[in-house]
């Protein structure tokens, strides 16, 4: 694994003219549930966790989240353990089989990303080939 603290920087939008499309399947643990949570406090009643792929980081791909509107388009909503999540139909087949975490550790706490797609990841958890 890498190390991101020097090596990742900011994902660039990527092109996927041809990208197959699964049904998308993901998880939540229950530390990621409880920040995630606190973060839907003050979003509205359409708002989802959008999670998305972008081309860059240290592994080939870095991963995108945030809470917004959900756009019309080719997005596959999903509710999973009470929170709204969207991803667009272009990165399903790199985000099928996800889990989302929320791990605190001494030198900061953050979201991660368990990837069954990735071939390779990056220690910080955000960055994936």
């Amino acid at each position: 694994m890498s190390d991101c603290t020097t090596t990742c920087g900011p994902g660039v939008a990527r092109e996927s003219p041809n990208a197959e499309i699964v049904s998308v399947g993901v998880s939540i643990t229950e530390n990621a549930v409880a920040q995630l949570g606190t973060a839907f406090e003050n979003a509205s009643e359409n708002a989802a966790l959008m999670v998305g792929v972008l081309s860059g980081g240290c592994s080939g791909y870095s991963y995108d989240m945030q809470i917004s509107e959900v756009p019309e388009g080719s997005f596959q909503r999903l509710t999973v353990e009470g929170i709204a999540i969207a991803i667009h139909n272009d990165d399903s087949s790199l985000l099928d089989g996800i889990e989302i975490d929320y791990v605190d550790s001494l030198m900061g706490g953050g979201f991660r990303i368990e990837n069954p797609q990735a071939t390779r990841n990056c220690g910080c958890g955000m960055s994936f080939g």
